[in-house]
């Protein structure tokens, strides 16, 4: 199963992963992309399963870059992980198609819920 994580802080990058690889029980092919334009490149080469998707970076935000993914396969399941937790950002990100939201630093729990709802085995 290929997973895609986007961050353009790699200490984030970093926590992600190792979330992921405590979490998820089958074998695991995370990629990384330091910023939108990049998810969105990997995205159409890979097709991973599930995208986690920072808001603010350089070059291309989260925001387009869930819209162009959402563009390119309306399935694909984008999860936000972002410190802005203003509303209009959930709201804005939701209406873009995010499949859920994680605020920083990231609740496990939370993120086990995401990976179970989505049929990820959860260990």
């Amino acid at each position: 199963m290929k997973v895609l994580v986007t961050d353009d802080s790699k200490m984030a990058r970093k926590m992600v992963v190792k979330i992921l690889k405590d979490l998820l029980k089958e074998d695991v092919e995370i990629h990384e992309a330091h910023n939108g334009l990049e998810a969105l490149e990997l995205y159409k080469q890979l097709l991973p399963k599930i995208v986690f998707l920072d808001l603010t970076m350089p070059v291309m935000d989260g925001f387009e870059a869930l819209k162009k993914i959402k563009e390119f396969d309306q399935d694909a399941k984008v999860v936000i992980i972002s410190a802005d937790i203003q509303k209009l950002s959930i709201e804005k990100a939701s209406s873009l198609g995010a499949f859920n939201f994680i605020k920083k630093p990231i609740d496990l729990q939370k993120m086990e819920q995401i990976l179970t709802k989505i049929n990820i085995l959860v260990k």
